[in-house]
C-alpha cells in the first residue's frame, strides 16, 4: 500500500493470488486439521512470504489457530527482507531459512506445506519435501512449467495437438500438473485440484490440493502416473527428487 493506504495497482493482482490461495488452504486447515490448536507451516521458495505471513495472521483471526511458519528460499536478500517484514508485523518466532527446498533439513513435523508460483521445478521440490516429511498437506499453485514442455516432442498419441506451439503449451501446463497430481496420489494422498483465482486474473490459478491418507492394502495407485508419464515419454523431476515412491507395473 501507499502512505495513505490506497492500494498499489501493480500489486493488487499478486493480493487476489495471495487471497484465494488463502481462502482454499483455510478451506483444508479447517476440515482436515479441525484438532490442532497449531499448525506447523512450510512455506517453500518463500521469495517475500506474502503467503506465508498472510496465512499466520489468517488463521488466527478466522480459526483460532497459531501459525508457526517455516519459510526457506535460496535468495538470501529476499530471506533477510522477510525476517524484516514479520517483526515489523509482530511475528518475531518465524523462522526463515536460505536454502534450496530439497536441501532443506529438519526434524520438526509439518501440517502444511504451501507454495505459490514457485517456478518451473521449484514446484517439485515442493511437492517432493512434503512427501518426504509426511507432511499432512500439500498445497501448490504451480507456475512455468518449462521442464515438461521442453520433452513433449514426437511418438506420442497427441502429436496432431502438440505440433502447434500454443497448443502445445497448454496441453504441457496440463500433463506437468496432472503428473505432479498422480505423483501425489502414488505417495499416499487424496488429491484434488482447485482455481483460487478467476482466469482472467492469471491463468496460473490451479491449484494442487493433496491431503494424506493411509493406504488400504494393495492397489494400482502407481498405474495412471506411468502410464501417462510414459504415454507422452517424459520424465518428470518430481520422480528424480522423490525416487522410490511410484513402482513399475508387475509382470504377467
Amino acid at each position: 500500500m501507499g502512505p495513505h493506504g490506497q492500494l498499489d495497482d501493480g500489486k493488487s493482482k499478486k493480493l487476489k493470488e495471495v487471497a484465494g490461495f488463502s481462502e482454499v488452504i483455510l478451506r483444508y486447515v479447517d476440515e482436515f486439521l479441525g484438532d490442532s490448536d497449531e499448525v506447523r507451516i512450510l512455506e517453500c521458495s518463500c521469495g517475500k512470504s506474502y503467503l506465508g505471513l498472510v496465512l499466520c495472521i489468517l488463521l488466527q483471526e478466522f480459526l483460532g489457530k497459531t501459525g508457526l511458519l517455516t519459510g526457506v528460499d535460496i535468495d538470501g536478500d529476499l530471506v533477510e527482507k522477510c525476517r524484516q517484514v514479520a517483526r515489523k508485523v509482530g511475528y518475531d518466532d518465524v523462522e526463515y531459512v536460505q536454502s534450496r527446498t530439497l536441501d532443506f533439513e529438519t526434524d520438526e513435523e509439518f501440517d502444511l506445506v504451501v507454495a505459490l508460483h514457485a517456478c518451473d521445478t521449484a514446484t517439485d521440490e515442493a511437492i517432493a519435501k512434503g512427501i518426504q516429511i509426511g507432511a499432512r498437506l500439500v498445497l501448490c499453485v504451480p507456475c512455468c512449467q518449462n521442464q515438461i514442455r521442453g520433452q513433449i516432442k514426437k511418438d506420442h498419441p497427441l502429436e496432431g495437438i502438440t505440433e502447434y506451439g500454443p497448443a502445445r503449451f497448454r496441453l504441457a501446463n496440463l500433463l506437468t500438473d496432472t503428473l505432479r497430481a498422480q505423483f501425489l496420489r502414488s505417495a499416499d494422498y487424496y488429491v484434488q485440484m482447485d482455481e483460487v483465482v478467476s482466469p482472467r486474473v492469471t491463468p496460473k490459478n490451479l491449484c494442487i490440493c493433496a491431503r494424506k491418507v493411509k493406504r488400504k492394502g494393495k492397489n494400482r495407485r502407481d498405474i495412471r502416473y506411468l502410464e501417462l508419464r510414459d504415454m507422452f515419454g517424459v520424465k518428470p523431476a518430481v520422480e528424480r527428487f522423490c525416487p522410490g515412491v511410484v513402482e513399475p507395473p508387475e509382470r504377467e
